[in-house]
């Protein structure tokens, strides 16, 4: 066993493990009594082997011999052939490690230590355990010297060392097989929980009650990729849906944006919830009965649980330690990522953005896994599309950058609006203020069309279903403007979307303040 000592890009020096123990002037962890115990047992007993076989590795003995020992052990049993005393000594003899390991009756003698292999599974834990622990210590000391080089990038040590501490989990406690008794009660359990939803929904709502019906909400441990040309409105598709879910279902949402500023989206989404123009709200041009609308349709924004992170040029070492922190805190139920090409991958990818984009792709979804919960990930389409007669529909094989995003997506989504394309109608009828998002890729369900309606002065998509007017009065809220304005006290409006978040953006003009 071996450890990375010294620090480059992408190669490293190795130092022993035996060192390690020097260095810190400790007994490493072992149980060389039960390593012994082990390899009797499985000479000992045919069950017992097919008992252990998956449990433990040959690393996992301390003993030189006993790993070898175990590696002929192994040998045989993949061969399916007898393991007993006497074929683990020949094995060993026609490896030429038979004198190296004490000999045939060291062999013999492991078997007479015990008198029945009946704690085999006990004893191999155990073993297994001890080796957990020489690896935590062997990371532990790769680390503390790596932090040490001044030349090391702190970042790549954090996402190296993250990433071999998962490893020591995902390696040696894999879930093990489950029956069908258990997997029934466990899908009776789900079907009884979805039946209690009030949406009749077994997955997290998107508010639009047309893509509800073909996905049941967005399912626990999925990767959704949403996918579109520039200007087709991705972006308010996503925060769209971040807002229906976080305000509608009050339900935790993590909006992570590589694009736009945090203060941006929230103006999006304060246009789209007011019904004020975007342009209205950038130049502050707003009448007191505009501001007593917006002051007042804004409270339920404010109180929502939707986190924005919009942190630039994000890692997915980032990404992972900040949704489990989310998780942890707030438990997050869904995470939108806008967008993903412009992701970073690990510094030994860089170069190769195909690699890289397929890494990023297989980490999101394995995020998801991890977290059980859906992550939407927005994606730039090739310039293929415009390029196409017809209709100009995106194809699955428009993806940018790498086929790995399809094959490793739950489900691939596409934006289409017609009328950007000079299309005035078609089968469906009008296609004016029209977008049609396109299910092209459902690996749990139907694939097809739904059309929803896209506001593009507010940045906003709604259900088709409906057909709410545009709200330019405070009277078509019940609100009455105050003719006693010196009178009325000023109060600043904070907000929940993001802690980093300036609670002075509803201000008005050229006053830190807001009058009701």
């Amino acid at each position: 066993m071996e450890i990375i000592s010294k620090n480059t890009p992408n190669k490293t020096r190795r130092i022993t493990q035996e060192q390690v123990f020097i260095q810190h002037g400790r007994k490493a962890p072992q149980a060389l009594d039960l390593e012994e115990a082990v390899l009797g047992a499985l000479m000992l007993e045919q069950d017992a082997l097919t008992n252990v076989i998956d449990v433990i590795k040959p690393d996992f003995f301390y003993h030189e011999k006993h790993r070898k020992i175990f590696e002929a052990i192994y040998a045989l049993f993949s061969n399916s052939e007898p393991v007993d005393i006497l074929t683990v000594t020949e094995e060993l003899r026609k490896r030429g490690q038979l004198e190296d390991v004490g000999g045939a009756y060291f062999i013999s003698d492991l078997t007479t230590r015990i008198a029945s292999a009946a704690n085999v599974e006990y004893h191999a834990r155990i073993v297994a355990q001890k080796f957990i622990q020489r690896e935590l210590i062997r990371i532990g000391t790769e680390i503390t010297h790596d932090a040490f080089e001044e030349t090391t990038d702190v970042l790549d040590l954090l996402d190296r060392s993250e990433r071999k501490l998962l490893d020591i989990g995902e390696q040696n406690f894999r879930t093990d097989y489950t029956d069908m008794h258990a997997l029934i009660r466990e899908a009776k359990k789900e079907i009884e929980d979805a039946r209690k939803h009030e949406s009749g929904l077994s997955g997290v709502p998107s508010g639009f009650p047309e893509l509800d019906r073909v996905t049941n909400g967005w399912q626990k441990g999925t990767l959704l990729i949403l996918a579109a040309r520039p200007a087709m409105g991705k972006t308010a598709f996503a925060l769209t849906m971040a807002r229906n879910i976080a305000v509608d279902f009050k339900k935790p949402v993590a909006f992570f944006s590589l694009e736009m500023s945090a203060i941006e989206l929230v103006t999006r989404l304060i246009s789209s919830e007011t019904m004020l123009s975007s342009q209205k709200l950038k130049k502050g041009d707003l009448r007191l009965d505009e501001w007593q609308q917006l002051n007042t349709l804004v409270e339920g924004l404010s109180n929502a649980p939707l986190y924005i992170d919009d942190t630039p040029a994000l890692t997915m070492f980032e990404l992972r330690a900040k949704c489990r922190r989310l998780k942890q805190k707030h438990n997050i139920e869904m995470v939108f990522v806008d967008y993903l090409q412009l992701m970073q991958g690990s510094s030994d990818q860089r170069g190769n953005r195909e690699q890289e984009i397929s890494s990023i792709s297989r980490q999101l979804k394995a995020l998801s896994k991890e977290l059980k919960i859906p992550v939407l990930a927005l994606s730039q389409l090739s310039r293929s599309v415009e390029t196409r007669g017809g209709s100009k529909k995106p194809q699955l094989s428009d993806l940018r950058e790498s086929g790995a995003i399809e094959q490793d997506a739950d489900i691939v989504m596409f934006i289409y609006r017609p009328e950007y394309y000079k299309i005035d109608s078609d089968e469906k009828g009008p296609t004016a203020g029209m977008a049609d998002i396109l299910l092209e890729k459902h690996r749990s369900g139907p694939t097809g069309d739904v059309r929803l309606r896209f506001k593009s002065q507010y940045a906003k998509f709604e259900s088709a279903e409906t057909n709410m007017d545009d709200v330019s009065t405070v009277t078509d809220y019940n609100l009455q403007p105050s003719n006693d304005f010196d009178n009325k006290p000023f109060v600043r409006i904070p907000s929940k979307l993001n802690d980093d978040l300036n609670n002075d953006a509803f201000a008005m003009p050229n006053d830190d303040t807001v009058p009701f």
